[in-house]
């Protein structure tokens, strides 16, 4: 695309985030807030329950449709290459030409560098995706067009989506409304808050884009939080408590074949015993996946050593997908179990601890598991931590040095994801 077109996309990019602050202090039915003096962007997050597993949503504006502000619900998603979302391309955009109700934005060409960046670097490559293609017009268009590859994080199933110029990012994908049916109830996106160049980050002011937080609600009816910028981070039920202080630190590690985050974990040591983690294992972070998955060797470990220090526990049947489950019914009466924690032991020598409340599920009255899955022999990565171990935990990605800050649970201070006062301002 030419570079004026690219810069006049970036200047009403820049407007539309104006707007979204105008919008966000002057209108309820928009909650994303930037806190003054602009350096602090909130999105509440939402828990969702009713697709396939739990997963989390933030609320974006998109554009203007028939004359009104529409918002759209994403999907977060930190391993994402790029934004896609329900809409059409349609290259002669003018007041009433798309669909009632559509979002409509412009087209990328084939011929376009970011069509050959994307397909080439940032597409999912999988031998499930359909094949590059530039045969795919427009009518009335005399250029090709540019379908990308995108993955349903519900079903894992590979589509295309057609690669855009919109107000979310300068680059997103639309797919058709057909697309979600997998999707919690009235989700129609996935946002990439990835470290790709083309994730909704890099697309956010300097003062902001460099710093992601994330506080997932572990209930349906709280919200959690996510923030864009370097805080501080109040918790107004504790005298205003700068969540950073409860924070640890390390290195946030790069994958070659992953725009995801990921983190070295040299051992997991469960009451005073370590199961050692090979030299070259990585970690993953994901909001996609619920539970943490491990390699088959690292998860027979902590069976073993769970298993041992929990065996005054009665066992229970195993339940799908789950291999370590206890019996929380005495005499009719369901009881909470109380197990030792687990430390995630770092490269730098600090330590997330995963206490109950993110070990242990109870799936049913009577049924409690330890919420770890077997990922298989094979398992790359080796592993993987789901968003059931991020409920009420605090994890502040830094962008700018590359180091991930982890506060473990905030219920062990009393306190929660939806404890934030979405509307504090950054200042004291």
């Amino acid at each position: 695309m030419r570079i004026e077109n690219i810069l006049t996309f970036k200047m009403l990019f820049l407007l539309k985030l104006l707007i979204i602050v105008v919008l966000a202090f002057s209108s309820p039915k928009y909650e994303a807030v930037y806190a003054p003096p602009d350096t602090l962007m909130i999105f509440p997050v939402i828990k969702h329950t009713d697709a396939a597993k739990p997963l989390y949503s933030v609320q974006i504006f998109t554009d203007y449709v028939d004359m009104q502000l529409p918002f759209q619900n994403f999907l977060i998603d930190i391993d994402a290459p790029f934004t896609w979302h329900d809409c059409i391309v349609q290259w002669n955009i003018y007041p009433g030409s798309c669909p009632k109700d559509v979002l409509c934005e412009s087209p990328v060409s084939c011929e376009d560098y970011e069509c050959t960046d994307v397909r080439t670097s940032y597409s999912y490559q999988n031998p499930s995706c359909p094949p590059d293609s530039n045969s795919f017009t427009l009518p009335g268009w005399g250029f090709c067009s540019c379908p990308v590859n995108v993955v349903d994080p519900v079903t894992g199933t590979c589509g295309q989506a057609l690669l855009n110029y919109d107000y979310i990012t300068t680059n997103a994908a639309c797919v058709p409304s057909s697309s979600f049916g997998s999707f919690p109830a009235d989700v129609t996106g996935v946002v990439a808050f990835s470290n790709s160049r083309y994730a909704y980050p890099e697309y956010l002011a300097q003062a902001v884009k460099r710093s992601l937080s994330l506080c997932l609600p572990s209930s349906t009816s709280s919200r959690g939080v996510l923030f864009f910028g370097s805080g501080p981070y109040y918790l107004p039920s504790q005298s205003n408590v700068d969540v950073r202080s409860y924070l640890s630190y390390t290195p946030l590690l790069k994958h070659p074949n992953s725009f995801g985050y990921f983190l070295g974990v040299v051992s997991i040591v469960i009451k005073k015993r370590s199961i050692i983690i090979p030299a070259d294992t990585l970690t993953k972070l994901s909001t996609i996946d619920p539970y943490t998955t491990l390699r088959s060797d690292i998860y027979n470990g902590i069976i073993r050593r769970f298993s041992r220090v929990t065996k005054r526990i009665p066992p229970a049947k195993p339940i799908a997908p789950f291999g370590l489950c206890f019996n929380t019914s005495y005499n009719g009466t369901q009881v909470g179990l109380k197990v030792p924690n687990m430390d995630f032991i770092l490269q730098n020598g600090n330590k997330w601890t995963i206490s109950t409340t993110n070990s242990i599920k109870q799936i049913t009255n009577d049924v409690a598991c330890l919420a770890f899955v077997d990922g298989g022999a094979t398992s790359e990565p080796s592993i993987v931590i789901g968003t059931f171990q991020f409920e009420d935990n605090f994890l502040l990605f830094d962008l700018e040095n590359s180091t991930l800050g982890f506060s473990s649970s905030l219920l062990l201070k009393q306190n929660s994801c939806s404890n934030f006062n979405l509307t504090l301002t950054n200042s004291p």
